[in-house]
């Protein structure tokens, strides 16, 4: 895989999308109540509008093309991933209860048996 770490300086112009975004996606909430005598479809419209500009706005800054190549990176790692078939998640499902059911007995054994040492034989505190 030949992916290159490029380190980017954020400009004035980035910042400025940024608090764009951030203004807008406040706008969509604020509006969202404001218009709550205007009906829900004016409401509804009025978030959805705002919001998907505030989206378009921060993919267009470098964040949010970072973001999107990080998120299409990782989408090409988890297609390469080689899933395991039914049989064998049911197969590796069992053998973690059953560690896990030998492993409580074996707890539980371990401190019965440090609970007897200790307060029948050396304490004497059960009679």
């Amino acid at each position: 895989m030949a992916t290159s770490q490029i380190e980017t300086v954020s400009t004035g112009a980035d910042k400025a999308k940024l608090a764009a975004a951030v203004l807008l996606a406040v706008g969509a909430i604020v509006a969202y109540y404001l218009l709550a005598r205007q009906g829900s479809l004016a409401q509804w419209a009025a978030l959805l509008v705002l919001l998907a500009a505030a989206v378009g706005t921060f993919a267009s800054s470098e964040s949010g093309r970072q973001l999107l190549a990080f998120g299409r990176d990782s989408w090409r790692e988890v297609r390469k991933v080689v899933w395991p078939s039914r049989k064998e998640a049911m197969q590796m499902t069992a053998y973690v209860f059953a560690f896990v059911a030998i492993m409580s007995v074996f707890l539980w054994l371990t401190d019965k048996t440090l609970e007897w040492v200790f307060f029948d034989l050396i304490l004497g505190w059960r009679k």
